[in-house]
């Protein structure tokens, strides 16, 4: 059961740390590379208050963004501003996002994201979710994948492997956590079953896009190479 208000909850307390995080910079810091190939911090930060607006227009029925051009063309040019005006763009955007979401709605509707992506506004608070505490690892300022939140970990590795299940090119996959949890992905391509396990965080990291899944343990075949998110 997917508890929207709780999720919002758990947006809001990933966005201040953040914020608090992010703080503790300066604006040289701002300017270096994050661990996104191509994208320095503030790219990662613009970003983040960027698609914070992109949900609100969800919300209200427009589209998420005027076009793919639009969207890399606001990143960019907010990519080089200082460290001040970075954090005071998180936290505002951040806010209309809360306040757009506050609005009395039909939770159980469905809504349009990027590329012709749709679904339940119910989920949108744990894409969001994704966003920010993901982002905070791409920062790379000390806050790792094995720093998310347990219960966000668990979701996440659900949520990539379901979005991975019955792809052309992924076969069959059992995914095996160290706790005991598995989960079930792939299926279109030839080959597997294949089992990797791990522990949780260099499963959602290799899942990610985050790790090479190179800590993973692999059985029945080599590790399925994964598309691009």
């Amino acid at each position: 059961m997917i508890d929207h208000a709780d999720d919002l909850a758990s947006v809001q307390a990933a966005t201040e740390r953040l914020l608090h995080a992010v703080g503790a910079l300066d604006n040289a810091a701002v300017t270096q590379s994050s661990r996104l190939p191509g994208w320095t911090r503030g790219h990662v930060l613009t970003h983040l208050a960027r698609n914070a607006d992109a949900l609100v227009n969800v919300f209200k029925g427009r589209p998420m963004y005027a076009s793919a051009e639009a969207r890399d063309a606001d990143i960019e040019a907010g990519a080089t501003r200082p460290l001040d005006e970075q954090l005071a763009d998180v936290r505002e955007s951040a806010e209309r996002l809360r306040a757009a979401a506050a609005v009395p709605a039909d939770w159980s509707r469905t809504v349009e994201l990027r590329n012709g992506v749709t679904d339940r506004a119910e989920r949108v608070p744990f894409r969001r979710w994704i966003e920010v505490e993901l982002h905070h690892v791409d920062l790379g300022i000390g806050y790792e994948l094995e720093d998310l939140p347990a219960d966000f970990t668990e979701r996440e590795i659900g949520f990539l492997a379901a979005r991975f299940s019955g792809h052309a090119d992924v076969p069959a996959t059992t995914l095996s956590s160290a706790d005991g949890r598995t989960w079930t992905t792939g299926g279109g391509a030839d080959g597997g079953p294949v089992t990797v396990e791990g522990a949780p965080a260099d499963l959602l990291g290799w899942l990610a896009g985050r790790r090479d899944g190179g800590a993973l343990t692999v059985k029945g075949g080599d590790l399925p190479k994964l598309p691009p998110l």
